[in-house]
C-alpha cells in the first residue's frame, strides 16, 4: 500500500501539477483514511467496500469532524480509488455508489467598507514592519488574491505602471489580478522604504519579507491579521480569506458582472464565484427602493384638510 499511495503523491505532484497545499491535504486525508482501515484490519485496497466506507463516515461524524471536511476526506479517497482503477490496480471504484454529506449553505463572511479602512489604517507606518504590513493588507483586499498566491509573489510578478499583478494561482494557472491606486502607492512605498531595510545584506526576490529578510510565510500574515483586526476594534474573526470574501462582495455590490469576479478571482467554475451574489442589507434596500414602483417615498405629502 506504501508504494502505490508513494506513487499517487507522484502523480499528483507531477501529472496533475497539484499545488503544494492540495498534496499536503490529500496526504493527510488518505492517511486519516489508512489508519481507519488498519483499525477495521482491511488486509487490502481491493477489499473496502460501501459498508466500509459507510463505517468511516459514521467514525468520522462520531469524531466530530463537520460536514465540510467529511466532504473533503470523501473528496481525496474518491480521486485516489479513481486512479487506482484508471491504473488497473482495482477492478471496480466502491465509493462512486457513496455520496458526500449535503453541505449547509452559509453566505462567507466579510467586512464592511468601515472596518476595510480601519484595517487598512492601523498598521505603524513608521517602521519597516508596518510599511509591509499595510501593502500587503491593501492588496489583499485590492485584488483579492489567496494568502497563498501573496506570499509566493516576487519582484517580477509586480507591474506597478499598469497596477497588474501576474499571479500563479491553483493549479499553477496563470491568471493577471489588478489594484487600485492606493494599493499600489502603499506597496511603492513599502518598496522603497520597508523592504531594503527588512532585507539587510541579504539577496532575494520575495516581494513580502519578515524581519529576518525571508520570504514572509502564510501563517505570519494570518497573525498580522489578527494583530490589527483587535487593534482596530472589529468585533469578528479576521483571516486572509475573508479579504477576498469582502474584495468579491463589494465588486458584487458595485455592480461588477459575476464572470469579471470569476476571472478575477481565478475561480475555474462560475459556480465557485456565485456563493458571493449575495448582497449587504444596504445595497439590497438601495436597489429595491429604485427598481420597485411603489416603493419610492414620494417628494410630497398631500395636503391636510381643514
Amino acid at each position: 500500500m506504501q508504494k502505490i499511495f508513494d506513487r499517487y503523491i507522484q502523480h499528483l505532484e507531477v501529472e496533475r501539477n497539484a499545488s503544494v497545499y492540495t498534496v499536503r491535504n490529500y496526504k493527510a486525508d488518505l492517511l486519516d483514511f489508512f489508519y481507519f482501515l488498519r483499525k477495521k484490519k482491511a488486509d487490502s485496497l481491493e477489499g473496502v467496500d460501501r459498508q466500509v466506507l459507510r463505517d468511516y463516515l459514521t467514525y468520522l461524524t462520531k469524531q466530530g469532524i463537520v460536514k465540510a471536511s467529511i466532504a473533503r476526506k470523501l473528496s481525496a479517497i474518491r480521486s485516489f480509488y479513481r486512479y487506482l482503477v484508471r491504473e488497473k490496480i482495482i477492478s471496480a471504484n466502491p465509493i462512486e455508489m457513496v455520496s458526500s454529506p449535503k453541505l449547509d449553505k452559509r453566505l462567507p463572511s466579510f467586512l464592511t467598507l468601515d472596518e476595510v479602512e480601519r484595517l487598512l489604517n492601523a498598521p505603524d507606518l513608521s517602521t519597516p514592519q508596518g510599511q509591509r504590513d499595510r501593502a500587503l493588507l491593501e492588496m489583499l483586499y485590492a485584488s483579492g488574491l489567496r494568502v497563498s498566491e501573496l506570499v509566493n509573489l516576487n519582484l517580477n510578478q509586480i507591474d506597478l505602471d499598469t497596477n497588474e499583478i501576474r499571479v500563479w494561482g491553483k493549479g499553477s494557472k496563470e491568471r493577471v489580478a489588478l489594484m487600485g491606486e492606493p494599493a499600489a502607492e502603499a506597496l511603492r512605498y513599502y518598496l522603497e522604504q520597508g523592504r531594503p531595510k527588512l532585507l539587510g545584506e541579504k539577496r532575494g526576490n520575495a516581494l513580502f519579507l519578515n524581519r529576518y529578510g525571508q520570504r514572509l510565510p502564510e501563517r505570519r500574515v494570518q497573525r498580522i491579521l489578527e494583530q490589527y483586526a483587535k487593534k482596530s476594534g472589529i468585533g469578528k474573526r479576521v483571516h486572509p480569506h475573508i479579504l477576498r470574501h469582502t474584495f468579491a462582495t463589494h465588486l458584487l455590490d458595485g455592480g461588477a458582472d459575476l464572470r469579471v469576479v470569476q476571472e478575477l478571482l481565478g475561480h475555474a467554475r462560475l459556480s465557485s464565484t456565485q456563493i458571493y451574489t449575495h448582497v449587504t442589507k444596504g445595497q439590497a434596500r438601495k436597489v429595491y427602493l429604485a427598481a420597485h414602483p411603489l416603493a419610492k417615498e414620494k417628494d410630497d405629502e398631500p395636503e391636510s384638510k381643514p
